[in-house]
């Protein structure tokens, strides 16, 4: 019996009590290969000691001073080391203990700063179809994974969606990059359009699709499209890198790759590698003088933004993967993970399609190849593929819903940075066994 009330209380999980580079091992002695990071947290391994010992002299020192009596040096270090890193125009950071915690501040700050201009008719919010932006009320409404928003509806503050930038499901036969990508700028501007230019605050996205759809990269071009819309109607960007950012997709920002800068960007997983939890929302120069030039306050706040040592914890994480080069093992394993996948299942009838970028991929399973139909939701394909991984000693993170919130199954791999080239054979290895046993336990086979 437990008395923690677990996410699934009817299962039975494994006690983890230790962890050692890229495994976790549990109390019998058993060893995981954490192939997917947790939720893509764990970038470093889990016994990574130099930003254990920060952990322990910033404790030692000061662990923990409110942020509305004091600032700290580990806040201060990390804002300026991500700020000088960052997209154009993005000059502040503002922390938090998480993801969704991001996301709220994003969405209060493009509110406030639009409140602050003096055009407080600009209320609405715009995301995407199977979008997933966090679990608190405000994070949840925008989102647009229709299976999580379900039983809260009645809760949620209105929020409006087009299209994903979902190429393998969404882009039509014999339809262009450059046609399809302005086939979606052009829904966002009809959006716009629709709900009148004037009551919309912001359009948010996630850079690289993350755990609703599995590592769904944007196809060349997209954001720039994007960007020009928001800009033509006086619209905020937020991206959402909590999943893919932070060196994730081979870049520390996800969105260099798309030569994009958004006015509000959400950062968290990676940025203190699960040694501590924090997140942090960057936020572009004219919201953040707007409003200092206004109220001069931000209207919002939680007990532990600019914790001191979740702070130290991941100041040490961001040197240690650039200390150690590490991006550049992100983008070399990235590629030799993705073609190992493809190599196998080039020809398998249930795989339809492998994508992501740097160690960030997906792996989606269909029931027919040609026509891309999922396999029926009753299976619980995914579920089935955890466990099963989970019986070989792997940690992967497979979902259901994939393509509206109701069908399709993916599996999510987001191994850590330091993994070696023996490590990606591994995981190809044991998710090629736990895919099997799933079809065949499924009744597939």
């Amino acid at each position: 019996m437990t008395t923690v009330f677990h996410r699934a209380p009817k299962r039975t999980l494994p006690v983890a009590v230790a962890g050692d580079g890229i495994e976790i091992i549990d109390s019998t002695g058993k060893r995981y290969i954490d192939a997917s990071g947790g939720a893509a947290v764990s970038c470093l391994g889990h016994s990574n000691q130099r930003v254990i010992d920060a952990i322990k002299r910033q404790a030692q020192q000061l662990a923990y001073a409110h942020s509305s009596f004091f600032t700290t040096q580990p806040a201060e270090e990390l804002a300026d080391w991500l700020v000088e890193r960052a997209p154009r125009g993005l000059g502040h950071a503002y922390f938090v203990s998480g993801g969704s915690e991001a996301v709220e501040a994003a969405l209060k700050l493009a509110r406030q700063y639009f409140v602050e201009k003096g055009e407080p008719e600009r209320r609405h919010f715009i995301a995407r179809r199977q979008s997933y932006h966090g679990n608190t009320l405000g994070a949840l409404a925008i989102g647009g994974n229709a299976w999580r928003r379900e039983p809260f509806l009645p809760m949620l503050i209105e929020a409006h969606h087009v299209s994903p930038c979902y190429a393998y499901r969404e882009q039509r036969e014999g339809e262009s990059d450059a046609a399809f990508t302005q086939r979606l700028a052009d829904e966002l501007e009809s959006k716009i359009l629709e709900l009148g230019p004037q009551t919309v605050a912001a359009f948010i996205a996630e850079t690289v699709v993350g755990a609703t759809a599995g590592a769904v990269p944007p196809v060349r071009d997209y954001f720039r499209k994007i960007r020009a819309v928001c800009d033509k109607y006086g619209v905020l960007l937020i991206l959402d890198e909590i999943m893919s950012g932070m060196g994730r997709t081979g870049y520390l920002y996800a969105c260099e790759e798309e030569g994009v800068a958004p006015d509000l960007l959400t950062i968290a997983k990676g940025l203190g590698a699960g040694y501590q939890p924090i997140g942090a929302t960057l936020v572009s120069d004219k919201i953040y003088d707007t409003i200092v030039g206004g109220s001069g306050f931000f209207q919002h706040g939680h007990t532990y933004i600019g914790h001191a040592t979740a702070c130290a914890a991941a100041l040490e994480v961001q040197h240690a993967i650039a200390e150690e080069n590490l991006l550049d093992n992100v983008k070399a394993r990235g590629e030799q993970l993705r073609a190992l996948l493809r190599e196998h299942y080039a020809q398998h009838e249930f795989i339809g399609d492998v994508r992501g970028r740097g160690l960030f991929v997906g792996v989606e399973l269909v029931q027919d190849r040609a026509s891309k139909s999922p396999f029926a939701s009753e299976l619980a394909l995914n579920a089935a593929i955890k466990r099963e991984a989970m019986q070989l000693g792997l940690m992967v993170y497979p979902m259901g819903g994939t393509i509206d919130g109701a069908t399709g199954d993916h599996v999510l791999l987001a191994p850590p940075f330091i993994c070696t080239a023996r490590d990606i054979e591994n995981i190809v290895s044991r998710l090629t066994d736990a895919i099997e046993s799933a079809l065949r336990a499924a009744g597939v086979r």
